[in-house]
């Protein structure tokens, strides 16, 4: 019986009958840097997997001695990089500042120069002849449906007719305006200028009650020039003043 009880107990690892000793507990009773010290060399590429904890680390001086790896150059390449980065980032801002205070100045200009039209058959001169300059674009077309009176027949230069329903299906209804960056022009709309179009706007124009749906469009000879993650307020605000003119100029109501 006395045997058997010596055999039930627990096995040792090595046969002599000693315990095993837990690592895990031996790692526990090493002083906390010398398990930081075993565990990084037991798995080095540690800091690799974490590189964040580069920021919260002193890096040894050149004149530690022999041995001491150098993080002095990662950390500062690090900081180079992140230099590097913020330099782009505010270029890349102020870029884009100037881009936006640049068209801003072009579209308030243009809106001046509709006011400053003497009758309606200057203020349509004026959409197509000297828009086109001031914006910065290739052509820019009012184009009106084929229905109602309330605007006059196509008899005027830069003035170009749609078939009815026309407005809602290229912009699709609900929508005011549209960004198209990489789309060939519409012969429906723009004409003979359409072999130009690479990139345009859409800009519905709700003129009144009384007159027919129309749009204005501007194009681009450029890819890109306008694309879907654009502002479009001053656009709006463009295609809002164009709708304010044309009721003045016809006595038409909201």
């Amino acid at each position: 019986a006395m045997t058997r009880n010596r055999s039930d107990a627990a096995p040792s690892a090595n046969g002599t009958g000693r315990r095993r000793r837990d690592p895990d507990r031996a790692a526990a009773a090493l002083p906390p840097a010398e398990a930081v010290a075993r565990y990084l060399r037991a798995n080095p590429a540690f800091l690799t997997d974490h590189p964040e904890l580069f920021a919260s680390l002193t890096p040894p001086d050149r004149s530690s001695g022999d041995g001491v790896v150098d993080l002095q150059g990662v950390f500062l390449k690090r900081l180079r990089d992140q230099v590097e980065s913020l330099t782009e980032s505010r270029a890349a801002l102020l870029r884009t500042s100037r881009n936006n205070l640049a068209a801003q100045g072009r579209l308030h200009q243009a809106v001046l120069t509709l006011l400053s039209a003497t009758s309606f058959e200057q203020l349509i001169e004026m959409v197509t002849t000297d828009l086109p300059a001031t914006l910065d674009l290739d052509t820019v077309v009012l184009a009106v449906e084929r229905r109602g009176e309330a605007l006059p027949p196509a008899r005027l230069r830069g003035l170009t007719r749609l078939e009815p329903g026309a407005v809602d299906l290229i912009l699709g209804q609900g929508r005011d305006i549209l960004l198209r960056p990489d789309s060939d022009g519409d012969p429906a709309i723009y004409g003979p200028a359409a072999g130009l179009v690479r990139s345009d706007a859409l800009i519905r124009l709700s003129i009144s009650s009384r007159a027919p749906a129309a749009l204005l469009a501007l194009g681009a000879r450029k890819p890109e020039q306008f694309h879907p993650g654009q502002g479009t307020a001053l656009l709006g605000f463009l295609g809002q003043a164009l709708e304010r003119c044309i009721r003045g100029w016809l006595n038409l109501g909201p």
